[in-house]
């Protein structure tokens, strides 16, 4: 084999060493953040389309109250008319002919009538049931705003986790191009072997493919961040280790979890309201065979009412009370207090639906919070038991019993171990969150917790 073959792709592996380490280099640096978490679920309470959308439905909801409080209150309407009579009016005179005379008049007339409900029972059905509607939209925006906080969370730290994996990706691309330097090197220097450079290559290629990949995925991770914030992510405040306690959520305990969240779930407490508003609508249906009773005081001036007094005006002042009782309506009433119950039916099955699966969620997250301090922790002394290993391994090759392949195979160890490491820390991060969210515990103060364990805070 040609000596100068060697030489040639040493020369080609140097600008792309420089050009990696120069990469990694500018992911590293840097020491004022542009936006730490804290600052991004602030962003994203302004301008977040999603939670907008929530607040203008609890504000639409919430008019509902004085909708209904309005129907148990004095109504006072005017009415007002003014026609023109065109008469033509035939009749027999005392000769026994008939004479036709045409006349032609205004008339008008003008009412103004009070009137108050004394009695509708579903008028006052509708007024309790409005305060379970409101409480239902209260309930929705609050766990929308839970929601937000996990979203935006779990998008701040998949960021997080693909700048890590970008920069791990570059660290081993940076170290294989010094190791393909080094094997070129050593074949033209008689010592090495072209399978160690082969190696090399094929490992440096499936690295750059991987790069690709770790660029588009933290591409895709910021634009999520920034279609939240409706902001520029910049550079984003990174997890400080030193400060990330590995703690049991508490209280411990799966049991008091379930509690807190059947006392303080958002999410329940819209589905309670709704069923509350569900019996009310059973009895306000049935409300429709009840009598109403309504006060109504009204005065009414009138002119021309009719042809026998073309030239009178009138006026007319009554005070009363007014009774309707509902008969028969074709067996429309018993078939809206039938849809009422089904719809009760409806709303228990699905709160107890909902209550059984947020169990399980709060299982989930639980779980994801103590079995990933355990996780986290064993990583961090699988990524010290793999640095050893590199190190051991390099000096074994250094000795001649140990090969090139040896050291790449330590080193991607490493690297895959640290990948792992920093998706367990993530990972416990964002269970904690989550649990806090389904339990209805207060979301700003666990986000202010996450936020105190980023670098510069």
């Amino acid at each position: 084999m040609k000596p100068s073959m060697p030489a040639r792709s040493g020369q080609r592996v140097r600008m792309p060493m420089l050009r990696a380490l120069a990469a990694a280099a500018a992911l590293f640096a840097g020491s004022a953040w542009s936006m730490d978490l804290l600052q991004a679920y602030q962003a994203a309470l302004q301008e977040d389309s999603t939670l907008r959308a929530a607040r203008a439905a609890a504000d639409s909801a919430r008019e509902r109250l004085p909708q209904a409080r309005s129907q148990l209150l004095p109504n006072l309407s005017f009415n007002a008319g003014r026609n023109h009579n065109d008469l033509s009016r035939t009749q027999q005179n005392f000769l026994g002919k008939s004479v036709t005379t045409d006349e032609q008049y205004y008339s008008f007339n003008q009412t103004l009538q009070l009137r108050q409900p004394l009695f509708r029972k579903p008028l006052w059905d509708g007024l309790e049931q409005a305060g379970y509607l409101v409480q239902d939209a209260d309930a929705t925006l609050e766990r929308e705003l839970q929601n937000l906080g996990v979203r935006v969370t779990g998008a701040y730290l998949e960021a997080l986790l693909a700048q890590d994996q970008l920069e791990l990706v570059l660290s081993q691309q940076a170290f294989m191009l010094t190791q393909l330097d080094a094997a070129t090197k050593a074949l033209k220097a008689g010592s090495g072997t072209r399978t160690d450079i082969d190696e090399a290559q094929a490992r440096l290629d499936l690295n750059r493919a991987q790069e690709l990949e770790a660029r588009q995925n933290l591409d895709y991770t910021r634009r999520q961040l920034e279609v939240l914030t409706r902001h520029s992510a910049g550079e984003l405040a990174r997890l400080d280790a030193g400060k990330l306690p590995l703690q049991p959520p508490e209280p411990q305990g799966l049991d008091a979890w379930l509690a807190m969240a059947e006392a303080g779930s958002p999410e329940l407490q819209a589905l309670k309201a709704r069923l509350e508003a569900a019996r009310i609508e059973v009895a306000k249906s049935e409300g429709g065979h009840y009598p109403t009773l309504d006060a109504v005081v009204q005065a009414t001036r009138s002119a021309s009412e009719n042809v026998t007094s073309p030239s009178s005006s009138y006026i007319n002042r009554t005070v009363g009370l007014q009774l309707n009782v509902p008969l028969y309506a074709g067996g429309y009433t018993s078939s809206v207090v039938r849809q009422a119950l089904a719809e009760q039916t409806r709303a228990e099955e699905t709160l107890e639906a909902t209550r059984r699966d947020l169990g399980l969620r709060l299982q989930r997250e639980y779980r994801g919070v103590t079995e990933g301090v355990a996780k986290v922790g064993a990583l961090e002394q699988a990524v010290r038991s793999a640095e050893q290993l590199v190190k051991s391994t390099r000096r074994s090759f250094a000795a001649g019993s140990r090969t090139l392949v040896d050291i790449l195979n330590a080193e991607q160890q490493l690297q895959s171990t640290r990948h792992d490491l920093a998706q367990a820390r993530y990972l416990y991060l964002v269970s904690r969150v989550r649990l806090q969210a389904l339990a209805g515990g207060d979301k700003e103060a666990a986000i202010a917790e996450l936020n105190g364990w980023l670098a510069g805070n």
